[in-house]
């Protein structure tokens, strides 16, 4: 196990922001894990985990307490049965169970970070959520000093969402556990519309897993979403907001603002959530208030690629990043009584 004192943060995130920690220990087996959470929590020193880093923004003061670095190692396939250990890095087990011609993940390729965070965030895209094939989460409870086994029915899923989200001081992911589909190499049906028009399929339908994996990678690198050192729209932590959801009296609140604002004929995206609620487009939300591609002139911009993705073009601050996080949510909220959430933690700073 590691250790560093006055160890810079920066370099463990997709963003390269934040100041340092006091002290940075890297774990490499679920007992050193176990092992330095029990000593912070013992000692009542303030506990950061980190993971891929995909997720996170540092505020430039750093973290006063322990940063406990989860690189843990172990990649366990029986059949269609996948174990995961929490520091595996995430689109690379994505490739090896597509290689094994299995499919119910491959639609969640290019996604940066760990395995330990999916379950955090229900981690989803292009039509899938990691919650559909996690069968159970290994942890360690902080509350009770024990490894426990939590089953999904237990994890309460929803979108971007879950109960290790909801307490996050409570749980420390160790290992999942997925169930994936062996349908001959094929993929899982094809639920995202952008995914089944590329493919030129109908939605529902199944293609190779392998293709259907290089399909979202190249739609995720054509938005700057595919970890690229030399590419600064990769600098970000992907998607920064996430999409609203909102219920039906608010929707029709919101539908007039865009009425008013855009004019009659615009219909802004809606999607039913089957509760009596309809998420709709984060990403329209901006563009439409005005913050296009590219916005900004200081070292924190948009994407140039994409709307949703705060980014660092070098030598930014995070100071920086908030700010221009501030200026989009105000004037969404502004433009359309919809405030945005960012999907981020953050540490030691808020919007």
């Amino acid at each position: 196990m590691q250790e560093l004192h006055d160890a810079p943060l920066a370099p463990l995130t997709t963003f390269r922001l934040g100041g340092p920690a006091t002290r940075l220990i890297t774990a490499t087996t679920d007992a050193e894990v176990i092992a330095a959470v029990r000593e912070a929590d013992d000692a009542g020193t303030p506990l950061l985990l980190i993971g891929g880093g995909s997720n996170l923004v540092i505020g430039d003061k750093g973290f006063d307490g322990t940063a406990l670095r989860i690189a843990t190692k172990g990649f366990a396939l029986d059949g269609t049965e996948l174990e995961l250990a929490a520091g595996e890095i995430w689109t690379d087990a994505v490739a090896r169970t597509v290689e094994a011609g299995l499919a119910g993940i491959e639609c969640l390729a290019g996604i940066p970070g760990s395995a330990g965070a999916t379950p955090i965030q229900n981690v989803g895209a292009y039509g899938q959520e990691v919650s559909s094939t996690i069968t159970e989460v290994i942890a360690y409870d902080r509350k009770t000093h024990e490894t426990v086994v939590i089953p999904n029915a237990e994890c309460a899923f929803s979108y971007r969402h879950s109960r290790f989200k909801a307490d996050p001081e409570r749980f420390v992911v160790l290992r999942v556990r997925f169930r994936l589909e062996d349908a001959q190499g094929m993929s899982a049906p094809i639920k995202y519309p952008e995914t089944a028009r590329t493919l030129g399929v109908e939605a529902g339908e199944r293609v190779p897993a392998t293709v259907a994996r290089e399909t979202v990678l190249k739609l995720r690198a054509g938005k700057g979403m595919v970890l690229d050192p030399e590419d600064h729209d990769s600098w970000s932590a992907g998607s920064f907001f996430t999409n609203p959801i909102l219920t039906d009296e608010e929707f029709a609140a919101f539908h007039a603002r865009v009425a008013d604002r855009l004019g009659p004929d615009v219909a802004p995206p809606a999607f039913p959530t089957g509760d009596g609620r309809v998420k709709t487009s984060a990403a329209w939300l901006i563009d439409k208030a005005g913050f296009t591609k590219g916005y900004g002139e200081g070292r924190a911009r948009i994407s140039t690629k994409h709307t949703l993705a705060l980014t660092n073009r070098g030598g930014a601050t995070t100071e920086d990043l908030l700010a221009l996080a501030r200026e989009v949510v105000a004037g969404v909220r502004d433009a359309f009584g919809v405030t945005l959430v960012n999907e981020p933690v953050t540490v030691g700073v808020s919007l």
